[in-house]
């Protein structure tokens, strides 16, 4: 009877937590009963759904629409204003980006050409898989790089593997014998999903974290006349960082599971391996596989140097970019979305007909009536992220809530006695915090959860909000541990090549190498570049509170 009614409870578990955890929190606006008390309710109970996930985490960033408006917070259209903001937009134009990618096999061209070039060693082939991943993750979402490279890995370690057997048939289901196969397998699998994370960020649209902070602290929302950061300064920051991680990863994945002989850095040339050759083979065939290169990957190829060189230049900083030459090119009209949504939409409009008569211009007058385009709206429906969409729409709603409800300057307050440590032993704990948090919870919730009370805690200790909020930021990503912490980790572990345990013996050393790699880059080459020693101007001046310098 007991047993029956334990497997009960355990199965309407999560109804259980969806009644259970608003009961315990209720104390907060009925005794209390101030806006700051009914605004940490809502900020509390969003961050335990996220953690658990008792239901989906796009419903619960609906929460603010729901219960704000009940508390007197903030009316019901101002609420809903914050749903849609200018990140949508961006996310929009670099999904329509990613769709063309992978529509026409231009991720297969790119990763398989690298690790060609790289060659097929196991060490090399991983450092190979590894860059080309965390490329495509600078500018795609995660998920979808590892969705894209997965597959050439698999087979590519497939083929290793019968060579081994004695070249068995490729329908033949391989058994992984060699001890030293199966530390292979596991270096090179786990390895593509810390790569994506590691890319992923080096710019600001190539992970959910990055645009969450950009939009949050100066797109009018947080820091509203904030206009320091811009995808080049972001990309001078963050590629010395993922370079730095992603090589001290390599090394750290290939002692932990390869080998600790280090030779071959300085050894080349030598005698293949028959695995060695049986790799490169497959890499080669598959490469030849794809032809000469289409029209359309031409066209994909060229829009996304076009957006790379537009963001790179719109607004440098150190000269006047190409938007002064519109008007009001300082009020912030033209942003990074503006580039991402015009380019995105010409996948909507140049016809594929059209890219595939390059060499018999004649054809071109037989191109159908209604011709199809690079990409259409099912694909692009497919690859959009809604729910990251509607994440990010409730965080902003939740944090335009603690600020009008007082509750970021209460938590301001309550944080003045951290200015007595120093700021970099601060930004420490906060990156450490970050990092365990985000190995339970999505990243995309964690730094919704964060960056309201972290940008109140840099103005109670009077250091740059930037100094605090960019290396927690960049913590995030770093959800190293378990399978679940993230969606590439789960795709790679569907895979089946390496056990929980495996990953958590990598993860915690990669995060220990990102934490100390984030606090290196804002204590040396971020300090110039976003003038992290200064107070801003932009950031409010707390009467009364510490003050402490970096």
């Amino acid at each position: 009877m007991l047993k029956r009614l334990k497997k009960g409870l355990w199965n309407y578990r999560n109804v259980i937590l969806i009644v259970l955890i608003p009961l315990l929190l209720l104390p907060l606006p009925v005794v209390a009963g101030t806006k700051e008390a009914e605004c940490a309710f809502v900020l509390l109970l969003m961050a335990t759904y996220w953690v658990t996930e008792v239901i989906p985490l796009s419903m619960t960033a609906m929460l603010p629409a729901i219960l704000f408006p009940m508390f007197g917070i903030m009316k019901s259209s101002s609420v809903a204003k914050e749903y849609f903001k200018d990140f949508h937009f961006l996310l929009v134009g670099v999904t329509c980006f990613a769709t063309s990618i992978e529509k026409w096999g231009l991720h297969r061209r790119i990763a398989l050409r690298l690790v060609t070039m790289v060659g097929v060693n196991p060490a090399w082939l991983m450092l190979g898989f590894m860059t080309v991943c965390a490329f495509l993750s600078m500018w795609v979402q995660n998920t979808s790089a590892v969705t894209m490279v997965m597959p050439i890995v698999e087979a590519v370690l497939q083929h290793i593997l019968k060579a081994k057997e004695g070249g068995c048939r490729p329908d033949q289901e391989t058994n992984i014998r060699s001890k030293h196969d199966l530390m292979v397998c596991k270096a090179i699998c786990i390895s593509i999903a810390y790569s994506s994370n590691i890319g992923g960020i080096t710019t600001l649209p190539g992970t959910s974290p990055n645009l969450i902070f950009s939009e949050s602290v100066f797109t009018f929302r947080i820091y509203p006349n904030c206009s320091c950061i811009n995808f080049g300064n972001w990309l001078l920051l963050c590629l010395p960082i993922s370079v730095i991680m992603l090589l001290l990863t390599w090394i750290w994945l290939h002692w932990l599971f390869i080998s600790s002989d280090f030779r071959f850095l300085w050894r080349c040339g030598g005698e293949k391996s028959e695995k060695e050759r049986a790799a490169r083979k497959v890499i080669e065939d598959e490469y030849k596989s794809l032809g000469p290169m289409s029209s359309q990957e031409i066209f994909t190829g060229v829009i996304f140097l076009v957006m790379v060189l537009l963001w790179l230049t719109r607004s440098p900083g150190f000269v006047p970019g190409w938007a002064s030459l519109f008007p009001h090119s300082n009020s912030g009209y033209i942003s990074d979305a503006t580039v991402a949504l015009l380019l995105g939409l010409l996948f909507f409009i140049v016809p594929r007909q059209l890219l595939s008569f390059r060499k018999d211009v004649s054809k071109i007058f037989f191109i159908p009536l209604h011709p199809a385009a690079m990409i259409s709206w099912k694909e692009f429906q497919a690859s959009m992220p809604w729910k990251v969409a509607l994440l990010v729409g409730g965080g902003f709603a939740l944090a335009e809530g603690t600020k009008e409800s007082g509750l970021s300057l209460w938590v301001a307050k309550l944080m003045t006695p951290l200015g007595d440590l120093p700021v970099l032993a601060t930004i420490a704990v906060a990156c450490i915090i970050v990092t365990m948090v985000t190995e339970v919870a999505s990243n995309a919730a964690t730094i919704t959860i964060f960056l309201p009370i972290l940008s109140p805690l840099a103005e109670a200790i009077h250091v740059n909000p930037l100094y605090v909020l960019i290396p927690t930021t960049l913590c995030t990503s770093f959800s190293f541990l378990m399978p679940v912490s993230n969606p590439p980790n789960a795709i790679v572990f569907a895979y089946g090549h390496f056990h929980i345990m495996d990953m958590v013996k990598a993860g915690l050393g990669v995060n220990v190498i990102g934490v100390l790699a984030v606090l290196l880059a804002v204590a040396t080459w971020g300090v110039p570049l976003f003038s992290l020693d200064t107070y801003p101007d932009w950031a409010p001046v707390l009467p009364g509170f510490n003050s402490t310098t970096p």
